[in-house]
């Protein structure tokens, strides 16, 4: 492939699926972790792993959402260059979160992702490493049906109208930390199923557009970049989006003040996160609702193989593809 013809559809038939090999590698290195309890040198290799798969790319990209700044992360920092081509392949944003659910994969729980979304340069929001008020509702529904400025009790009361059911038959997905303690008896004091899950909210806003899941909406707090993630991935199956940046101290609003961010009480909606021609990649580590986890097995021949499960989606085709793979060890 040479530089000369960069258009719109060299960038797809590069990414999309080049992607997804990002993603598998990531997972397959951070599943040698499962179960061993040891966060840190789970996410380590997720890292590692995405960062070396990166360099195959024929892009010229940098890294919009990472593992933090330069000072506190290694590799993937904020404002990294990667890609095999600097200079000369398109230029290209990256968010990505090489290992979410650190804690899910040391416990061996449910819905660890290695996950990545790429959009052309200056379609991604760089987002501080701050938390984040989120709701998020999948497709189908009435422009504007949730919305930050609203209870939760009215945007369940929004959701179950559109939907023509009563509020009790509406399900959330809500991460269980304490600082939900409100916002769950809330749901619970309207007859709402809550699924609490310990981590990777991610998963837990795709989830919102699968039927197969019976979630309805996803509410609460969790990290911004996760936010801008999760916003990628609706901009290519469709739903509702609302974040607002949640600043707790002088620091964090600073940190906000350098990326360029100046309304700090702005409510972000999904194409003020992710806009232009988006890409989504999610690769399993552990089980999950969305994808099912890396694993290892032996063939009659005595040969070893690692199997993946993929989803890769694009917004501007609307595309969405599962990709299992197989790798010989």
């Amino acid at each position: 492939m040479n530089s000369t013809s960069q258009d719109k559809s060299v960038i797809d038939r590069v990414l999309v699926l080049e992607m997804v090999r990002v993603t598998e590698k990531a997972a397959i290195a951070a599943s040698d972790l499962i179960g061993r309890g040891d966060e840190k040198a789970a996410d380590a290799a997720a890292v590692e792993a995405m960062r070396r798969a990166f360099d195959e790319l024929y892009i010229d990209g940098t890294v919009v959402i990472g593992e933090g700044e330069r000072d506190e992360a290694p590799m993937l920092y904020i404002g990294e260059k990667v890609g095999g081509a600097p200079g000369k392949g398109p230029k290209i944003d990256i968010a990505l979160d090489p290992l979410e659910g650190t804690t899910i994969t040391a416990k061996a729980g449910p819905n660890a992702l290695a996950v990545l979304a790429a959009a052309e340069e200056g379609n991604l929001l760089n987002a501080p490493d701050v938390y984040m008020d989120k709701i998020a509702v999948g497709p189908g529904y009435p422009d504007d049906v949730i919305s930050l400025d609203k209870t939760p009790t009215e945007n369940v009361q929004a959701v179950a109208a559109a939907k023509g059911v009563q509020p009790k038959d509406i399900i959330v997905c809500v991460l269980d930390r304490p600082r939900h303690a409100d916002l769950i008896a809330e749901l619970r004091g309207l007859g709402c199923g809550v699924v609490l899950i310990g981590d990777g909210d991610v998963a837990g806003v795709i989830a919102t557009t699968d039927e197969d899941t019976s979630i309805d909406l996803y509410m609460g707090q969790g990290g911004a970049p996760e936010g801008v993630l999760a916003a990628a991935a609706l901009r290519c199956v469709g739903g509702q989006f609302n974040g607002r940046l949640v600043f707790r101290n002088a620091d964090e609003r600073a940190r906000a003040a350098k990326w360029g961010i100046e309304d700090l009480d702005r409510i972000y909606k999904l194409h003020d996160l992710a806009k232009g021609d988006c890409i989504f990649a999610a690769t399993g580590v552990t089980d999950g609702s969305l994808l099912k986890g890396v694993k290892r097995k032996k063939r009659a021949n005595g040969e070893r193989i690692l199997t993946t499960e993929t989803v890769v989606m694009r917004s501007s085709s609307g595309t969405v593809r599962w990709v299992r793979g197989e790798h010989r060890i």
